[in-house]
């Protein structure tokens, strides 16, 4: 074949396929939706950083959000004042009840709450009071299973409480209340029995509680 006939050839091949990158999806709904999403069940505060990585948005775009959603429930443009508020505590972002609403949902929580705790949430209760003070991630560490919901369940029965929030990582430290010191009968947690004879040998997570 001669030099003009292998160039004919090389010119009637088709160009080779590039197969196109895959299309990513859109995500679903906006930035201030997206964000309400992730607050609405969020049981810490968390970053703006964490928030942008959740919603797949900017950091920028998130911050301008947040602040547009605290305004929105704030009723700051003339709109309904919200019974709820977006506050940045710890370093991080949650949704809190207004201050003037406590009463009525902790009346609420008091009439709906069950006589009786579930196995979760009494063996949950028991991490907490020996290692008090001690992070919800610690909890579910020790127990092995995810803890969100029962903590909740504790916070509404006023058996814990948030102690303080790590500045650092944003993790909320809870604590006992001195209404379980009134459910136990006892003055204080120095009159809980020791629970090392109740362990099995090696067991993680307790090996400073005597």
């Amino acid at each position: 074949m001669t030099d003009d006939s292998a160039t004919e050839a090389a010119a009637m091949r088709p160009d080779p396929v590039v197969p196109e990158e895959s299309a990513r999806p859109e995500p679903v709904g906006t930035v201030p939706q997206r964000l309400e999403a992730i607050l609405l069940i969020a049981d810490e505060p968390l970053s703006v950083v964490n928030l942008a990585t959740a919603v797949g948005a900017p950091v920028p775009a998130v911050r301008q959000a947040l602040e547009a959603l605290v305004a929105d429930y704030d009723g700051a443009d003339g709109g309904r004042r919200r019974g709820f508020e977006l506050r940045e505590v710890g370093g991080g972002w949650r949704m809190y009840v207004r201050g003037e609403f406590d009463g009525l949902v902790a009346d609420f929580i008091g009439g709906q709450a069950p006589a009786r705790l579930s196995q979760a949430a009494l063996e949950t209760l028991a991490v907490i009071a020996y290692k008090q003070p001690v992070t919800r991630s610690q909890v579910a560490s020790i127990r092995a299973v995810n803890v969100d919901s029962v903590v909740r369940t504790l916070l509404a029965r006023g058996l814990i409480t948030e102690l303080f929030t790590d500045p650092e990582t944003g993790a909320i430290n809870y604590g006992t209340t001195d209404l379980l010191l009134q459910q136990l009968g006892i003055n204080s947690l120095d009159e809980l029995p020791p629970i090392s004879p109740l362990l099995d040998d090696g067991a993680d997570g307790f090996d400073d509680v005597a």
